[in-house]
């Protein structure tokens, strides 16, 4: 086993004589072992940077080593790695049994008495032993999608790559999924890249995640820490349900003027936006207190507009100013209204403070005692 590393790769496309960046400069090094998630909306460079590392799709600039070995320039079958696509691409005319043995048949001398003891165990390992003798057209979608898994378990790669492999489920099944693949994965101990553009299922399963758009890798880190800390404006409001709130201001010293509200900023954040005109102030929704102080700091009379009740909780949709949305949460117990008048404060320990022309962070909210590094501080 090794490190799998990505060295600055590009990848280009040519569309009718100009040239189409569909993944900028990404450099990551994903640890022996490790469960990586590239998450990004859709067309963002996700599945291109897989097929890249899986020899489907050649390297325009950069390198892909596996330990100290350049895989690059390796054909597909010389790279010691297995895929699972969202389609499943299991052999229809084949059994189950047929579909795990076929890349065993190709790719190695094993023996078929080692071949079937192996195709037996993997298939008791995942719960499909009793379906080895039907066919594709025979099975469910988490079916297929287990005997696509243990297709990919039996080679025994140095990696596996998972290009959106839980999309075409139903809601229960794909969470079930989710939680059987982090298992397996932790079993297994084998590296893997999964592709997804959901970021519930980035956040509850990767040992870290790599946000990408528009092709460039915009932040790698542990989901806690991406979700706390994150490294830019598109970070922030891609991570989280109900997403971030943002309101663009103008810095006036040691205050924000926006145009439903003003902001007074501590010492800290006035130094933080030192030396910029304008910037994006965002907040969590779970971070908007609805109280009934209206004396208190950074607090602002707001009227309900719309409640989404949404089981322990609900997303209270307030109106700032008569006109300027945002959201708050609150406990599923607690009655809001539509058109009632509450006071939505919003505390600046909890603030983050964005560049508004580049996007990047000037500040994040306060979190002096969390360890967003340690494993179980991921979601």
């Amino acid at each position: 086993m090794a490190d799998l590393t990505l060295d600055h790769v590009s990848k280009f496309f040519d569309d009718g004589g100009s040239k189409v960046v569909a993944v900028d400069d990404a450099s990551v090094t994903i640890e022996d072992g490790e469960f990586l998630v590239l998450v990004g909306p859709s067309g963002c460079g996700k599945s291109t940077t897989l097929r890249m590392i899986a020899g489907l799709e050649t390297v325009s600039e950069g390198e892909i080593r596996l330990g100290d070995d350049r895989m690059d320039n390796r054909p597909p079958r010389d790279r010691d790695i297995a895929m699972v696509f969202q389609s499943y691409a299991l052999y229809p005319h084949m059994t189950v049994r047929g579909n795990m043995r076929f890349g065993l048949e190709e790719s190695t001398d094993m023996g078929d008495a080692d071949i079937d003891e192996l195709v037996e165990e993997t298939s008791s390992m995942l719960g499909i032993a009793d379906l080895l003798d039907r066919k594709p057209g025979e099975l469910s979608g988490g079916q297929q999608q287990r005997v696509a898994l243990g297709r990919a378990i039996v080679r025994d790669p140095e990696v596996f790559l998972m290009d959106e492999p839980l999309s075409n489920l139903d809601a229960k099944l794909r969470s079930q999924m989710r939680t059987e693949l982090q298992r397996l994965q932790e079993d297994l101990g084998v590296t893997t890249v999964y592709v997804t553009h959901d970021q519930t299922e980035a956040m509850t399963m990767g040992d870290r995640i790599a946000i990408l758009n528009d092709g460039e890798l915009q932040q790698v880190a542990t989901p806690l820490e991406a979700y706390h800390r994150p490294a830019n404006r598109f970070v922030a409001g891609f991570i989280g349900e109900p997403s971030m709130n943002f309101f663009e201001m103008d810095v006036q010293g040691d205050e924000l003027v926006g145009d439903a509200f003003s902001y007074e900023l501590s010492a800290k954040s006035a130094e933080a936006v030192e030396g910029s005109e304008r910037v994006t102030l965002g907040i969590r929704p779970e971070d908007v207190e609805v109280i009934d102080d209206a004396a208190a700091d950074h607090a602002y009379e707001t009227t309900v507009d719309v409640v989404e009740p949404m089981g322990n909780e609900n997303a209270v949709y307030l109106e700032l100013g008569g006109e300027r949305r945002f959201v708050a949460t609150v406990g599923g117990m607690r009655r809001v209204e539509a058109g009632e008048s509450v006071v939505a404060r919003i505390p600046e320990d909890a603030v983050h403070l964005f560049d508004a022309t580049t996007g990047e962070t000037l500040q994040n909210r306060s979190l002096e005692s969390a360890d967003l590094d340690a494993p179980e501080a991921n979601l």
